[in-house]
């Protein structure tokens, strides 16, 4: 028995005698506990109960592809290029960035872990399995990187609109791409670009999504994070069902975006803002600044203002929201 069978085996979340779990996979106990220990040290919660046997602190929905498809809507149906769920990938980014142009536009791929999951600036991104959504998508853009500019924050507001359309508040956009929610960073996009600057090039878009996080893993974080589980009173949706949300809020929106660019996203992203009327300090290419937040411009620029009143474009900084 592996990983992927065991986490399957216990995912009812009731208790199952090592015993029981040997027999089915025709293996000893010993190996049983041996991939315990290895789903404990991915992150997973794996209680032991004495001679109950094993079990999750809760059910544990795992991703399924026909299950994702069935939530779309028919025309997003007939646009998705593909959609593919791994065990276990280094990270989906990674893996779309491998398969080039054997990927088709608007091709999505999931995994219920990630070995080198990757955030902003080279950061790491923790991927237990089974927790949460890691999901990374392939749109090819004919007008070139020059008609990229605020991409990412687009996506941010992609994905505030699939949280919307689960009925879940309390989430916000810190600039330029992070989702938080109550002050810790509920989901982390990064956006990767290549192809021709005035002709046709693609982006992969990485998400990561978090449904539960455990005391050790916030621990492991090295920040303030957050789960939706505590947005939804300690029951997030099911896992297919965010899935599915942010796939089709993701073509339907990459869709726009091709269309119309950020400025067609620009009051979403306002009413979503974190940032805006905070003080904050901006450390840089520009060096260091201290303002008031004022939205973002067209094109995704985080706008500043100044204690003279001027105004300030920031394009690429780090952002500390500094207390008034």
């Amino acid at each position: 028995m592996q990983a992927p069978d065991l986490l399957a085996a216990l995912s009812g979340g009731r208790p199952v005698s090592g015993a029981r779990l040997a027999d089915a996979a025709g293996v000893t106990r010993a190996a049983i506990w041996k991939q315990v220990e290895a789903l404990r040290a991915r992150g997973v919660p794996v209680e032991s109960h004495g001679s109950a046997g094993y079990c999750l602190p809760w059910p544990v929905e795992m991703l399924d592809v026909d299950s994702i498809v069935a939530a779309l809507a028919p025309a997003v149906r007939d646009r998705l290029g593909a959609l593919e769920v791994f065990w276990e990938l280094d990270s989906t980014s990674s893996e779309l960035l491998r398969r080039g142009n054997a990927m088709p536009d608007l091709g999505i791929v999931l995994a219920e872990t990630q070995t080198a999951g990757r955030g902003r600036r080279g950061r790491t991104w923790l991927s237990p399995p089974g927790l949460n959504l890691y999901l990374s998508c392939l749109k090819r853009f004919e007008a070139g990187m020059a008609g990229l500019g605020g991409l990412s924050l687009a996506v941010g507001v992609i994905v505030m609109r699939a949280l919307e359309a689960l009925g879940i508040r309390g989430a916000g956009l810190k600039w330029p791409n992070d989702v938080l929610a109550d002050g810790g960073k509920l989901a982390g996009i990064l956006v990767e670009v290549s192809g021709e600057y005035q002709g046709p090039c693609a982006a992969v878009i990485g998400i990561g999504l978090n449904l539960r996080l455990t005391p050790a893993l916030r621990d492991q974080a090295g920040q303030p994070v957050a789960d939706l589980a505590g947005l939804c009173g300690g029951e997030p949706p099911s896992r297919n069902r965010v899935a599915a949300a942010l796939v089709e809020s993701l073509v339907e929106g990459l869709a726009a975006f091709e269309r119309d660019g950020f400025g067609g996203f620009v009051d979403d992203y306002d009413r979503h803002d974190i940032l805006r009327d905070r003080s904050l300090s901006i450390s840089g290419a520009q060096g260091d600044l201290r303002g008031i937040g004022a939205g973002v411009d067209a094109r995704g620029a985080l706008c500043l203002r100044l204690d003279d009143g001027s105004m300030r474009r920031i394009d690429s900084a780090e952002v500390t929201v500094r207390r008034a």
